[in-house]
């Protein structure tokens, strides 16, 4: 199968400080892959790269087989979870739409055409009983629906994940989380998902990239997410317990023991 998102000898450096090096990485059609690692190693950095925000310091990054540019439609985004303002003005419906033709200049061309795909975004996050209703006096995890729905607008080939269940309580993390794998799985679309916290995820993830001091592992979560590799990550020891299904993680350098379900667990916050 050819990959949708190829790196080479990719590595990112500022100053004195290098992010990971020589990262060799092909990501598949209707692969979930999840990015973790501590605080400021570099996944949200990897995102930027892929969005075509951040050059390499050296290496390529490739997408669907061509060079990766800014602002490609090939790329859906959901963004971490920020609250609107409760009184903007925006309907739930507005925002969608500006993931169907908000790269538009002027008036909106196709009113009927562009309405139907915007109904069938709705639909198709579970957001349809909201659609009048202003961004602003939704929960969060309402709002977190309607990034998803913005970011499948343009039947990504690739779609980026950041931080997307940060604040969400467990039921909304769940639903946006099932949102995001029927993405994955029913469009054939690729999922990159950086996240601080695993077990929300963990029956859909494919294989995981740790980044950890300059260093990284790639592999399914079962190869990577051991006492071994993650002891040799951060060079000290770690113990990884799994209890009950969930992920329990012992003796990170300056950190008490952590579950995943916490908001400083594991993998640290957005890097």
């Amino acid at each position: 199968m050819t990959p949708v998102v190829s790196l080479r000898g990719a590595s990112l450096t500022f100053g004195n400080r290098t992010l990971w090096k020589d990262l060799d990485l092909d990501i598949h059609p209707g692969e979930f892959f999840a990015v973790l690692g501590p605080n400021g190693s570099g996944k949200t950095t990897l995102l930027k790269v892929l969005l075509g925000l951040q050059e390499l310091s050296s290496g390529t990054a490739v997408l669907d087989g061509q060079p990766i540019t800014r602002g490609s439609r090939r790329i859906g985004y959901v963004p971490q979870q920020e609250s609107f303002d409760p009184d903007t003005p925006l309907r739930a419906r507005d925002l969608v739409g500006l993931g169907v033709d908000g790269h538009r200049w002027g008036i909106r061309l196709g009113g009927a055409s562009v309405n139907r795909r915007i109904d069938g975004l709705l639909a198709e996050v579970g957001a349809q009983d909201y659609a009048k209703v202003p961004v602003g006096k939704l929960s969060g995890g309402e709002q977190q629906r309607l990034r998803v729905a913005q970011a499948l607008a343009t039947e990504p080939k690739v779609l980026l994940c950041d931080e997307p269940l940060l604040s969400l309580d467990l039921h909304h993390q769940q639903a946006v989380s099932a949102l995001i794998n029927k993405q994955c799985h029913e469009q054939d679309s690729a999922v990159i998902f950086v996240t601080h916290e695993i077990n929300p995820i963990m029956d859909y993830v494919d294989r995981v990239l740790y980044l950890a001091g300059g260093r990284f592992r790639v592999g399914t979560p079962e190869e990577v997410m051991t006492t071994e590799v993650l002891s040799d990550l951060y060079g000290s020891h770690v113990e990884v317990i799994r209890a009950n299904g969930r992920l329990i993680v012992v003796g990170l350098p300056d950190a008490t023991t952590h579950h995943h379900e916490d908001a400083h667990s594991i993998a640290g916050e957005v890097g």
